[in-house]
């Protein structure tokens, strides 16, 4: 903390302007925070630590409201733990986002008319460095906008001299435990990209295209295989049938003539083919895809790659030279003029990977790269979670945790692209093979050549938890803050980046996975549960919201639909609901200080406080330890909604309203009711702040003269409960709630003010007959009282003069007639759903639309009747 932030706090005031203006205050506020060192973390504290890293968002981003929604969440963790008296370090920083940063600066030298190679390796790299120098991250200042908690003295990037050197090392050691390797192998190639990507960032859909069976052979040696990737018959090297299949056991062994080449290939047998699928015989391509490859390593079979990067035909003969797809259409037609056209299927609904990138088709091609072996690091990844190390949350995603660690393939680090950590070996001139580590000298001289692939860019966000704490150096900061306290994600990236830190956390920390707890959310969908998409024309930016009802609106919202685990739907009309909540917490504390309501002193003995100050402390308690536990299990969407309605219903429409009387009547009792009413605010204001930062520090500093409430005490559970006040408090909300239920259905104004008897003596409520007077707009009795209507509610009597409050008679004329409508519809309602025929013809929708009516214009009589009797005789 800085030494600003020991200065002496403001003097109290009770000065508050009428109306909460979030765009004068936010600002202001959150520089004074940063200002202070609040979010700061010192790792020579002798507090209990508390660490959480931000998921590094790409340098090209923009806050979205993915982001949004996230970092409310670990804000809200963080702001809590940090009143809780633990040193709390939120970790911020970036990624450097190989691909899609190469993209765009890419498409920034295309405007000019350039490439990357003809800027060369060194220039072009510089030019990344120079476009993330002005362009890049512009999601810093987004986020304190947002009002995040960071420790931004610590900010990192992926690519810093730090970070770089961690992932230096970790490759060494790795490659020195033969835990990297390099080989030929069927990878994942991206032609817009032109670089090999992983399993995970490839995204599959559901494509029309063409199912083609086509004959191979000739005679009574001929054989029908089918694929959907034409172009690719080019490349093959066998065809494959199941070695139990009767069919081809005369086959098995001999040549075949494949169409449009010279070339014949043999018939294999392999337990993979599966004989019930199709005709049972599948052509093998090793070159182009993954388990052609695998029959043609168990067979010794020859790979022949016919495309080149950008998936252009480079076999000898008409083809060359042709896009892949344009080769499609030319090899079908070529092999349906030789007759070899068995069937045609289009449209042939298939599933096809596309780059999560640039949504370009994905094409497996063969390609020497950098591996990762997975398996030892997969197997203590899946270990920590399950003898209990770490825990999932929810629950039920350990199934996909474990579905993924525990079926790993090997992975594919290497990218053939220019910006990232280049693979730090080096090849000599005689084959040599050398692995440099950050404290030593590659290899000089002629013939000598780095790689020239980089990492993919989840082997250096993998480090992240460690490697941003000075790793592998043992600093103070990796002592105190590892691991990691929770990491807090969203369930889409546990298999890109949660569970590759789990592997490189207990891998380069001897055994100590990267944190305690894995707390997993969904993503954020529209207000109808649909993906948010630019294709969709329903993606909302953040800023334009926040800029429209204010930063505390939007993160209430989006906390309040937080279920763990689960996808968070969000509509422009539940910020604004979430805006009025923020504007009903300014007015209430503003009217609470015009009252009187203070924080000065102990809290009075509980024998000198009404049952009304008594009850809104026993919930006061009881939230708190509400709250408490929902924190401790995520459920972020149950503390904002019991805040919400402790706030909103409880402490103002109920209290405070309650209180009125006694301000207004003055004494003792006045006194105790503006102290309690202090310390529910007090204590309000202080569970609100994680959530609602921005205006909860307005009035906490004005109500306390505290200051600031981001280092405030968190609240704790007193222990005191009240169930006898509880109980009476409740039983005077029925009785008010249900006399303004009765008005409101004889259709008076909440101001007209109506003559009534209240029979109270000898109950717990005689004392609250001011408030509920006042409350419910009732005068006394004159003279001329005549009870024309009683509600007995709860043990008590209210008995109300309605004679030239309303025209009775017009009343009655109405109702009979809403009666008569509403027992019509249960008659025709009932005659539908009782008439068989209807019944067996009418789709379920439509009788359930019945069913709907029916219990409606049941409710509806239930309703009119009981008015009815309660209006007096005309």
């Amino acid at each position: 903390m800085t030494d600003n932030a020991q200065q002496q706090p403001p003097a109290p005031t009770t000065e508050l302007p009428t109306q909460y203006a979030p765009a004068d205050v936010e600002g202001p506020l959150y520089e004074r925070w940063v200002e202070r060192g609040y979010f700061e973390a010192d790792a020579k504290s002798d507090k209990p630590p508390y660490t959480i890293v931000i998921p590094p968002p790409n340098v090209t981003g923009s806050l979205h409201l993915g982001h949004a929604f996230e970092h409310t969440l670990i804000d809200a963790l963080t702001r809590r733990k940090r009143m809780q008296g633990y040193e709390t370090l939120w970790q911020p920083g970036m990624d450097h986002a190989g691909i899609a940063t190469q993209n765009v600066v890419e498409r920034e030298l295309a405007k000019e008319g350039k490439s990357r190679h003809d800027l060369g390796r060194e220039a072009f790299v510089e030019r990344v460095w120079k476009w993330k120098g002005e362009s890049g991250g512009q999601i810093s200042g987004q986020m304190r906008r947002l009002g995040d908690g960071v420790a931004w003295t610590r900010e990192r990037f992926t690519m810093d001299e730090g970070l770089s050197q961690a992932v230096q090392t970790i490759f060494k050691r790795l490659y020195d435990d033969e835990l990297i390797y390099r080989a030929e192998r069927i990878i994942n190639w991206c032609p817009r990209c032109l670089t090999a990507i992983s399993d995970i960032e490839v995204n599959y859909q559901d494509d029309d295209g063409e199912l083609v069976s086509m004959k191979y052979g000739e005679g009574d040696e001929t054989i029908v295989v089918a694929t959907t990737r034409a172009e690719t018959m080019l490349g093959d090297t066998a065809v494959a049938v199941h070695p139990e299949d009767e069919r081809y056991k005369h086959l098995v062994g001999k040549l075949i003539k494949l169409p449009l080449t010279d070339r014949s290939i043999p018939v294999v047998a392999d337990e993979h083919v599966d004989p019930e699928f199709g005709t049972g015989a599948v052509k093998v391509t090793p070159a182009h895809d993954p388990n052609d490859f695998e029959i043609g390593q168990r067979h010794d079979l020859p790979s022949i790659a016919v495309m080149d990067e950008h998936a252009v035909i480079t076999a000898h003969g008409p083809f060359q030279g042709l896009d892949r797809l344009e080769a499609r259409s030319a090899i079908v037609a070529a092999l349906r003029a030789e007759g070899r056209i068995v069937a045609e299927k289009r449209p042939y609904v298939h599933s096809v990977g596309h780059c999560s990138r640039c949504s370009t088709t994905i094409e497996p091609r063969l390609s020497m790269q950098w591996w990762v072996k997975v398996g030892p690091l997969a197997k203590a990844a899946g270990d920590a979670v399950r003898d209990g190390r770490v825990k999932i949350h929810p629950q039920e995603m350990e199934k996909r945790y474990f579905d993924w660690v525990d079926n790993l393939h090997d992975w594919c680090i290497s990218r053939q692209l220019w910006w990232g950590h280049r693979i730090p070996v080096w090849y000599g001139p005689d084959g040599e093979v050398v692995c440099v580590g950050p404290d030593e000298e590659p290899p000089s001289g002629e013939g000598w050549r780095q790689d020239s692939d980089v990492l993919d860019t989840w082997f250096s966000s993998g480090l992240w938890p460690f490697s941003t704490l000075g790793w592998p150096e043992q600093t103070e900061s990796l002592a105190k803050f590892y691991p990691n306290s929770v990491l807090l994600t969203g369930y889409d990236i546990l298999f890109f980046w949660v569970a590759r830190m789990m592997m490189f956390g207990l891998y380069a920390m001897d055994g100590t996975p990267p944190f305690h707890t894995i707390a997993l959310h969904g993503m954020v969908r529209d207000q109808n549960g649909k993906k948010m998409s630019k294709s969709f024309g329903n993606v909302v930016n953040p800023l334009d919201w926040m800029d429209k009802y204010g930063s505390d609106a939007l993160r209430f919202t989006l906390a309040r639909g937080a279920n763990p685990g689960v996808d968070v739907p969000i509509g422009e009309d539940w910020v604004q609901g979430s805006r009025n909540f923020a504007n009903k917490i300014w007015n209430a504390t503003r009217f609470a200080l015009m009252n009187g309501a203070t924080v000065e002193g102990p809290l009075p003995d509980a024998s000198k406080m009404s049952p009304t100050d008594r009850w809104i402390l026993s919930r006061l308690n009881s939230v708190v330890a509400e709250v408490d536990a929902y924190y401790d299990d995520y459920q972020f969407a149950k503390l904002s909604d019991a805040l919400f309605h402790f706030a909103w219903d409880e402490v103002f429409d109920w209290y405070v309203e309650l209180s009125k009387t006694t301000f207004q009547a003055g004494g003792e009792a006045a006194e105790v009711s503006k102290r309690v009413l202090g310390e529910v605010l007090d204590v309000t204001l202080r569970l609100l702040h994680p959530v609602v930062p921005f205006v909860t520090e307005t009035l906490w500093t004005t109500l306390t003269g505290g200051e600031s409430v981001v280092i405030a005490d968190w609240p704790s559970d007193s222990g005191f409960r009240d169930e006898a006040a509880e109980r009476e408090i409740g039983t005077l909300q029925s009785v008010i709630t249900e006399v303004r239920r009765f008005r409101a259905d004889q259709g008076l104004q909440p101001g007209q003010r109506v003559p009534a008897r209240l029979t109270l003596d000898g109950t717990a409520l005689a004392a609250h007959e001011p408030a509920i007077r006042q409350l419910l707009r009732l005068q006394p009795e004159g003279g001329s009282f005549t009870a024309t209507a009683t509600l007995p509610v709860a043990g008590v009597e209210v008995a109300l003069d309605l004679s030239g409050v309303i025209d009775v008679a017009a009343e009655r004329k109405r109702l009979a007639k809403d009666l008569a409508a509403a027992e019509k519809e249960k008659t025709q309602a009932t005659a539908k759903l009782g008439n068989e025929a209807f019944l067996a013809k009418a789709p379920d929708h439509v009788v359930d639309k019945i069913r709907t009516r029916l219990a409606k214009a049941e409710e509806d009589i239930v309703r009119i009747r009981t008015q009815l009797e309660r209006l007096p005789q005309a």
